[in-house]
């Protein structure tokens, strides 16, 4: 078998490939191995001159500094507070139910209306109960004329002295003493049917808006059967449930701002007047109320609210802009100006207050943040502070 080699056929080709081609036929076999292995050195040679002019792909280009803007973190006069939801409710309310027995003759008013203290709201059977008091006067006027006889004859046999039996002194005073009695009788009926022709009259017991009236004209009642249901909106009491840990913190007369939905471009304001004594041991909080003085009764009892206890007032806290926060994976991260250098800063925040950040921890005042740019830095990234933001950066480091 006959083996190919450089001499014998490959060599040609690869001669017939270059400028002496069409001359290797007059040439020596010996001189046409020379002539390719030079050629083949020289090839060699200009690639590896070529590969090393040309930068390696692992060096890469050199990296640039990102174009980032700053601020400074600065401190505000902020309240404290504690954010807290709850229930606005009437601070009184009644049930006002029938003291006297029969049938409803009137109703004065209805659901909505405001009442004064004392005003009447209802008629029951008032014609039976003014016959009844009548009647319980006559009575009590027929038993005290009876016991002034009584006295009267009982004065008459004591001045005859010897005269008199003892007999006759001991049933005079006996007929004395029943008729004191049937007076003091007659009297309690009296007082008794007055106070019934008085509970007829349905009054109601304190200011009020009447928030449902269940009796109508017509029907009947029996004592105990409910006639309206009350309610002093004119004070009106915010109850909310707060974090045990505030237990210490919560004072009465701290002042409670508040919005509802009726509402939403307005803040109330009322004043803490009760504090629950114990924790909930299921959610691990503790109830307040705070006084709410209803202006022009515009809230209404039983609305949702929303608000804040003012714990402390004017606490200087740092602030920076909203768009220097970036969340990631439930991280809340900021990236501070170190030289020419973004350093990432894991920071605890607050609320939202005018378009800036409140920042409980992580940052001190005066530290440069980065509010732009952020997509593309990581720890340690070069930076470059764009031409407007320089002249802050240099008032923050000289404070």
């Amino acid at each position: 078998m006959r083996r190919a080699t450089v001499g014998n056929d490959v060599l040609p080709l690869l001669l017939n490939r270059t400028p002496f081609g069409r001359f290797k036929d007059l040439m020596p076999f010996s001189i046409q191995r020379r002539l390719f292995v030079a050629i083949s050195i020289a090839a060699l040679a200009v690639a590896g001159c070529h590969k090393a002019a040309t930068p390696s792909a692992a060096s890469g280009p050199r990296a640039e500094a990102v174009p980032v803007t700053t601020e400074a973190v600065v401190l505000v006069p902020v309240d404290r507070t504690l954010s807290v939801v709850g229930t606005l409710f009437a601070k009184d309310e009644a049930t006002i139910g029938a003291e006297v027995e029969g049938r409803a003759e009137n109703t004065l008013v209805d659901f909505g209306d405001r009442v004064k203290a004392g005003q009447e709201i209802a008629l029951i059977n008032t014609a039976t109960y003014v016959a009844q008091a009548g009647q319980a006067a006559a009575n009590l006027a027929r038993a005290q004329a009876n016991a002034a006889n009584a006295e009267v004859e009982l004065k008459r046999v004591r001045s005859l002295g010897a005269v008199a039996s003892q007999s006759d002194i001991d049933k005079v005073s006996s007929d004395a003493d029943q008729a004191r009695a049937e007076v003091k009788a007659f009297e309690a009926a009296d007082a008794i049917a007055k106070l019934n022709l008085e509970r007829s009259h349905v009054r109601v017991p304190f200011d009020a808006a009447i928030a449902e009236r269940v009796v109508s004209a017509g029907d009947f009642v029996k004592v105990g059967a409910p006639l309206f249901r009350v309610v002093n909106d004119q004070v009106l009491k915010y109850i909310v449930q707060a974090p045990e840990r505030y237990a210490a913190e919560v004072k009465k007369k701290m002042p409670v701002v508040f919005t509802v939905d009726a509402f939403p471009d307005e803040k109330f304001e009322g004043r803490v007047y009760l504090i629950s004594p114990q924790v909930s041991t299921a959610t691990r909080s503790f109830a307040f109320g705070a006084l709410v003085t209803n202006v022009n009764a515009r809230l209404r009892a039983n609305t949702f609210a929303r608000g804040e206890l003012i714990i402390e007032r004017n606490v200087p806290t740092s602030m920076v802009p909203l768009d220097a926060v970036v969340n990631l994976a439930g991280v809340t991260r900021v990236f501070v100006l170190d030289h020419d250098v973004a350093r990432v800063r894991t920071v605890e925040v607050g609320r939202v207050i005018d378009g800036r950040q409140e920042v409980l921890a992580g940052l001190k005042p005066g530290e440069m943040v980065i509010r732009s740019g952020q997509s593309k830095l990581y720890d340690g990234t070069k930076v470059r502070v764009k031409a407007e933001d320089k002249a802050q950066e240099r008032m923050a480091i000289a404070k």
